[in-house]
């Protein structure tokens, strides 16, 4: 059978070969790294103005644990920490955004969830905060336990993963609640603060942080129960394997950074006279690991003298260096107990 002299061989032929070109066309368009090195400058989605995450200093400059991720991976690849951009988005703006690609990476205090990370066109990074809901509420409430709070009204924001897990515990444990919908998190905080509502909740890092934004901090408690796991993950859009592997790989070095001692401050030693072979991989004096994705051999170093080793970014801006002096939690080396672990640079 001559499938191909038919016209509807010939059809499907032309069909196939057009819709091959269309799929090597986008493979072709995606890439990222070229056109933030084009650019000379890296765009950051970051968490709208949170304390310890993304706020303005006294000088009125961007500062904050998210921030200085971004800040890494602009040293990374342009070699200069300061040659970024940071744009505040709420929730459902920076899943749009990072969808139409006028972000190049989102380090907002989003949680990785399958219904996210499946079918949105985007992509998590690996988890740089392990976090898990909790409640606010204020003393005069008088109440001491999350099991207290049958019938309290919720103040809470939409599309967020808050909803589902209140949902899901008061239902577990034969519970009712009220609740007030708001576009973001910090409508809703601010509604909370005005007295709308009983009940502030979202994960506990990010209460720690939004409770010092209240018109009186002292005045809120934050419960004991954790009802959630919240795996929070930067984000980059779908389709460029490389720019991901930059992201991914750039805070794998702040984090390997960490578990070898190297700091911002003894970089240059350490680089200098270390004879571990796997710091050398990392800070660039033997192996060619930054040609693999594109990147000069001072990428990690560059990151890492920028900002620091993970645990430099925590206590500056989250512990005990902070306004906030939050415990690490989980969030320390998997050889002091915790879950934060780099793959090796092998």
């Amino acid at each position: 059978m001559k499938f191909f002299d038919s016209k509807i061989g010939r059809f499907t032929a032309m069909s196939l070969a057009v819709v091959s070109f269309a799929i090597m066309a986008n493979v072709a368009k995606a890439d990222r790294l070229a056109d933030v090195k084009k650019a000379g400058i890296l765009h950051c989605g970051v968490v709208p103005g949170v304390p310890g995450y993304a706020f303005p200093n006294k000088a009125g400059k961007m500062v904050g644990f998210d921030v200085d991720l971004c800040r890494a991976i602009a040293a990374a690849v342009l070699g200069d920490a300061d040659k970024i951009k940071t744009t505040k988005m709420k929730l459902p703006v920076a899943f749009t955004a990072m969808k139409a690609g006028t972000v190049d990476v989102v380090t907002h205090r989003f949680t990785w969830t399958f219904a996210r990370d499946v079918g949105l066109g985007l992509d998590f990074t690996r988890v740089m905060v392990f976090d898990g809901q909790g409640f606010m509420v204020r003393k005069s409430l008088g109440v001491k336990s999350a099991k207290d709070l049958d019938g309290a009204t919720f103040c809470m924001s939409a599309g967020a993963t808050t909803q589902g897990n209140v949902s899901d515990y008061f239902r577990k444990n034969g519970m009712k609640f009220k609740q007030v919908t708001f576009g973001s998190m910090g409508e809703a905080q601010k509604a909370y603060d005005a007295k709308r509502c009983d009940v502030f909740c979202t994960d506990k890092f990010g209460l720690g942080a939004r409770r010092l934004s209240m018109t009186n901090p002292g005045e809120h408690m934050i419960l004991p129960e954790t009802i959630s796991n919240e795996p929070i993950s930067p984000m980059v859009g779908h389709g460029d394997q490389v720019w991901k592997d930059i992201v991914v790989w750039t805070f794998n070095a702040l984090i390997a950074a960490e578990e070898y001692g190297i700091t911002s401050k003894n970089v240059d030693k350490v680089r200098a006279t270390s004879k571990n072979a796997f710091v050398g991989r990392i800070l660039g004096t033997t192996g060619k690991f930054g040609a693999k994705i594109g990147l000069g051999k001072d990428w990690a170093y560059n990151a890492i003298k920028a900002v620091g080793n993970y645990g430099e970014m925590w206590e500056k801006h989250l512990g005990k260096d902070s306004r906030l002096n939050m415990p690490r939690g989980k969030n320390v080396l998997h050889t002091k107990g915790g879950l934060l672990i780099s793959p090796p640079f092998r």
